[in-house]
């Protein structure tokens, strides 16, 4: 029994009214992967982009379809093609009562540049591709990129988490990263934020705690700028299995859950006392193959060679996954196969992608065409705790490719393990998730296909290597073409490139379900982010 639950008891014995706002004060949400870090600059993944929206506040924000909104910046134009002006917010202050200024922008976007301690080089994306920053004033930021960057608005949504620059000692700040910036102590580090000394936003809530594998709590922030959330107290409790989820949440532990297992929502539909929302994702779940190593750490063959680095290899094992049946058995049919890299519709995206048919027989004769008619061994890497029954999904794409000859292997393990390891590129054949949060198919393409270009944020997700001349040189004159109709054509064009050479195997688009308990109610988000603010108590309760 929980504490809500005991209280209310042991008023009503007493012959006491309860009085539903002072016990509904308090907020505990089940995550199914918990955030790897407090440090908003230190991965960028879903989970850990949806805690800093409570504690940290971005220059632009997006609603739950994903819609540019402003954030700390009220508005933002450009001056040339090279040039980006936004006004700032004005009477924002940070929870410990600073105000918020242009001199706090032009530090959060020094320490992306200085964070040695980030996964991936996240947060860098725009950061690196900035010439010059500028603060005319308090309320004024002018952002100078080396080339036209179309795009710079959609990806300063949740790409820049703002923080403090009263949090390190620092003369006058200056655009050069090189030479610090003007920061004259250290930077801060991961552990300053984990443990609170750092965490200081302009967000709706502030950090209480953050134990890794126990929880995080949160307080309101009472001086926020904008809507004051309804709940003063939040805990995000990580429980990665789908089954102590439900149980937790039908127990009265929970108050809301995150992905809730679709098998189970039957069960939540019959009973009155809980409700569920289901919400299409564009995260694209997929496994990259390692095609720029021979030989790579996890692949053995007859031959001795890498048999990923051969198209026809890649092209069999795209044949030999049954989507379909993947989405109708695994993941309770709340997913869309994929047969391209976004979903469809997507600026982009083909108007009509072929379908990936499956064919194990086809995918036979061209491992035998490349040079393997007895395969080779594999071993496929995940996560288990990341994605919708990503673990599950693993075992089943071995079982088909152990079907056309690949003897496999699977090796899953906890994102917090995951996620350094393949940053590191010690997998061959890894998984990955990916939404696009532009809301065309550049976003993906930037980190996770192009040729590695980290000096211009290209590649830097692109562990398996893959590089092809002809995509990069469409890809790369498509991110600058400032026309919109010109910039799709070059992205339709890149995606078919893309198609033809498969640098990753894509499965399905997700959906994300959150469940929760009678009187409340959860506005369902297409960026998959589990946010406190999103929970209300239902009309009329």
């Amino acid at each position: 029994m929980n504490l809500r639950t005991s209280l209310a008891l042991l008023a009503a014995s007493a012959g006491l009214a309860v009085a539903p706002t002072v016990l509904a004060q308090s907020l505990t949400i089940a995550l199914s992967s918990e955030p790897t870090s407090a440090d908003p600059h230190y991965h960028k993944q879903t989970q850990n982009d949806a805690f800093a929206a409570h504690v940290y506040d971005s220059l632009i924000n997006r609603n739950a379809d994903m819609e540019l909104i402003p954030g700390l910046a009220t508005s933002w134009k450009n001056l040339d093609d090279l040039t980006w002006e936004l006004k700032l917010r004005e009477g924002v202050k940070f929870s410990n009562g600073q105000p918020f200024t242009s001199q706090d922008v032009l530090f959060s976007i020094c320490r992306t540049l200085n964070n040695e301690t980030n996964v991936s080089q996240s947060y860098m994306t725009v950061t690196k591709l900035l010439t010059d920053v500028q603060t005319p004033d308090d309320h004024t930021i002018i952002l100078k990129t080396k080339e036209p960057f179309p795009l710079m608005p959609a990806e300063l949504a949740r790409q820049l988490p703002v923080i403090w620059n009263g949090i390190v000692e620092h003369g006058p700040l200056k655009f050069a990263p090189k030479e610090g910036c003007g920061v004259t102590g250290a930077w801060p580090t991961v552990a300053d934020f984990n443990n609170g000394k750092d965490a200081i936003g302009t967000g709706p809530y502030k950090l209480k705690s953050y134990v890794k594998g126990t929880g995080i709590e949160l307080e309101r922030n009472e001086g926020y700028w904008g809507d004051k959330p309804h709940w003063q107290t939040v805990k995000f409790v990580p429980v990665p299995n789908a089954g102590p989820r439900l149980t937790g949440l039908l127990s009265g532990d929970f108050d809301v859950i995150e992905n809730p297992a679709a098998r189970d929502l039957p069960r939540l539909k019959d009973n009155s006392d809980y409700g569920f929302v289901s919400k299409p994702s564009t995260r694209l779940v997929f496994f990259q193959p390692d095609v720029g190593r021979n030989p790579s750490p996890f692949v053995k063959s007859a031959d001795g060679k890498n048999p990923l680095q051969d198209l026809r290899v890649r092209q069999a094992i795209n044949m030999a996954i049954d989507r379909k049946t993947i989405n109708e058995r695994i993941m309770d049919g709340l997913a869309t196969p994929a047969y391209q890299y976004m979903a469809d519709g997507m600026f982009g995206a083909l108007p009509k992608a072929p379908e990936i048919k499956y064919d194990p027989e086809g995918a036979k004769k061209l491992l035998a065409e490349a040079g393997y008619p007895d395969g080779f061994e594999l071993t496929l890497s995940s996560t288990n705790n990341r994605y919708v029954n990503d673990g599950q999904v693993t075992q089943a794409v071995a079982q088909y490719l152990s079907r056309i000859g690949i003897k496999t292997h699977v090796d899953a393990m906890t994102a917090s393990i995951y996620f350094p390891k393949r940053a590191k590129r010690e997998f061959s054949f890894a998984m990955g998730g990916w939404p696009s949060e532009t809301g065309e198919a550049s976003a993906l393409f930037q980190l996770w296909v192009a040729s590695l270009d980290s000096a211009r944020s290209l590649g830097t997700s692109n562990y398996g290597g893959f590089s092809n001349a002809d995509f990069d040189k469409v890809y790369e004159q498509a991110i600058v073409t400032i026309d919109p109709e010109k910039r799709k054509q070059l992205l339709e064009q890149a995606t078919q490139i893309a198609l033809d050479n498969v640098p990753l195997i894509p499965l399905h688009l997700e959906s994300s379900i959150w469940a929760f308990r009678k009187g409340l109610s959860y506005e369902g988000r297409r960026d998959q982010y589990t946010l406190a603010m999103s929970v209300h108590p239902a009309a009329g309760k």
